[in-house]
């Protein structure tokens, strides 16, 4: 039996360890002994007390001039290990001070300011401080936005965060009272200030990068056409635009309806003038004013609503046929015209309407279209290019179908859904045009039109969809000639929860506690073989 504990000690060892380990273990997961857990760990303590005798009684009888070698051996090695590992650190610490790198592993790329953001950072020409007012410990993520924008800004950007009521005389300056569940970033350029509330929630790359922007950039203003059954900007309702103008608003625009009929001129203010699906059609006196308009440099987005469809058995009346004018008197001399019809696509389409087409075969326009996913429209008509256009005048189509033969403009009203050839438009049809004219003389400035054949793409109740507001955006910026991209909240960071009963908290925790404890018993056991 002696001999046997002598010679196989290590073995005993591993099977003393597993069933002193098994049985505690057990004994925790359960929160109590039970007869197995407790006849585990009584023999396992048994084997492991008669293993660690033995080996104290074994002494290795090896003599001192070989152990001496072996103790200088392993000395060598592990000096040799660790100063290899220390140049390696020391060269990889180098490469990186040299050449800092970073990568985001996170789904949402959370800690990473989105490609808009750095266009417009590395574009400023002011400096600019953020101070957060946050009480008690500030939020990790907010340190971690605020090194962001410091670290592409150059030094343009400074940044401080200060808990208003350890430092109230501090706060005292920005004229504000923060309570205690109240959270905000005050953000300074010069004399203009904006301050940006979070408390109910992150604080988000968009909302502080539309702050910085108002506070460096020279608010733009859009003109919303009213009087002939437009679009409201106002209006909540599914047809309205209050979620677009919200948009232009977080974008530094400062939107207003304009009543041509009150009116002799467009005002001189006026960065874009919009006209969002018009029911009725213009008087001769307000063309001529927005044909005054463009042709002296002014901007304009004109949306164009679908024609009414009828039925088989109850065909339009002449009123109705006239409903949603297509203003080609106004739009032809810009070399386009808006066609009768009604663009269909029986590939790609949206809720199973073929005349709601969903594209993102886009024009080369890189400030317009870059980064675009799809985009879809409601009844579109198609569009087309005129001839003998005037020289000067430069166009080209933004959005187009997706498909080839399987798209259309119908021309049928009830929508009876067959390609005539000779009769309908074929595609892939054009839904967008983007026009540029040079000024006409120095005092005059270049002309931006864009046309779309549909307005429902930025209502309330589809603007959200897609890249519909992206689209929307960016337009009105290419037209009213911003130099930066739209900032839109595209990061959704999902939380996920994994909610575990006490019994598998326990053994999660007993696994992470077994790891340590094998590498330990591993090191025990060559100690003993040695």
């Amino acid at each position: 039996m002696k001999n046997f504990m002598l010679k196989n000690r290590p073995a005993i060892f591993l099977v003393a360890m597993a069933c002193l380990t098994s049985g505690l273990l057990g004994a925790y997961i359960e929160q109590g002994f039970t007869g197995l857990s407790t006849g585990l760990s009584i023999g396992g303590g048994i084997l492991l007390l008669a293993c660690l005798t033995a080996n104290v009684w074994l002494r290795d009888k090896q003599s001192r001039v070989a152990i001496n070698i072996r103790r200088w051996k392993a000395k060598t090695t592990v000096f040799a290990f660790v100063t290899f590992s220390a140049a390696i650190l020391v060269a990889i610490n180098y490469a990186a001070y040299q050449s800092p790198s970073r990568w985001d592993v996170t789904a949402a790329q959370q800690h990473t300011l989105n490609a808009n953001t750095v266009d417009f950072i590395h574009g400023l020409t002011q400096s600019v401080k953020l101070t957060a007012l946050t009480v008690g410990f500030p939020p990790k993520y907010l340190e971690d936005m605020f090194n962001e924008y410091e670290r592409m800004s150059g030094g343009r950007i400074q940044t401080e965060i200060i808990d208003p009521i350890d430092q109230i005389a501090y706060a005292a300056k920005f004229e504000t009272v923060i309570r205690g569940d109240e959270s905000k970033v005050i953000v300074q350029a010069g004399d203009q200030r904006k301050a940006v509330d979070f408390s109910n929630g992150p604080l988000s790359e968009e909302a502080l990068s539309n702050a910085i922007m108002r506070v460096t950039r020279q608010q733009r203003h859009a003109y919303f056409l009213v009087g002939h059954g437009e679009y409201s900007m106002t209006s909540e309702e599914p047809r309205g635009l209050s979620t677009f103008v919200k948009l232009l608003e977080d974008n530094n625009f400062v939107s207003e309806e304009l009543m041509l009929g009150a009116v002799q001129k467009i005002p001189d203010d006026c960065d874009v003038l919009i006209i969002a699906g018009p029911d009725n059609e213009l008087s001769e006196h307000e063309q001529a004013l927005i044909a005054g308009y463009l042709k002296q440099g002014g901007d304009a987005l004109i949306l164009i609503e679908h024609l009414l469809v009828s039925d088989a058995d109850k065909p339009l009346t002449a009123l109705q046929q006239d409903k949603n004018p297509s203003l080609n008197k106004l739009l032809n001399p810009w070399g386009v015209h808006i066609n009768n019809d009604i663009v269909v696509d029986l590939v790609s389409h949206v809720g199973g309407d073929a005349g709601s087409p969903a594209t993102r075969n886009y024009g080369r326009h890189k400030a317009i279209t870059e980064g675009l996913d799809y985009t879809f429209y409601v009844r579109p008509r198609s569009i087309s290019v005129m001839k003998n256009n005037p020289p000067g005048l430069k166009l080209a189509p933004i959005v187009m179908t997706s498909s080839k033969d399987k798209s259309w403009g119908e021309t049928d009203r009830s929508l009876n859904v067959h390609f005539d050839e000779g009769i309908d438009n074929p595609g892939p049809v054009a839904l967008s045009y983007v026009i540029w004219k040079e000024k006409p003389n120095a005092e005059a400035t270049d002309t931006r039109l864009i046309v779309f054949s549909d307005a429902d793409f930025l209502s309330n109740a589809y603007i959200k969809q897609y890249s519909n507001a992206a689209m929307g955006l960016n337009v009105v910026n290419w037209v009213s000639e911003l130099d930066y991209r739209v900032f839109l909240d595209q990061k959704t960071i999902n939380i996920e929860r994994l909610d575990l009963t006490s019994q598998q908290q326990r053994m999660i925790a007993a696994l992470l506690f077994l790891m340590p404890l094998i590498i330990f018993v591993w090191g025990i056991w060559v100690w003993i073989r040695r």
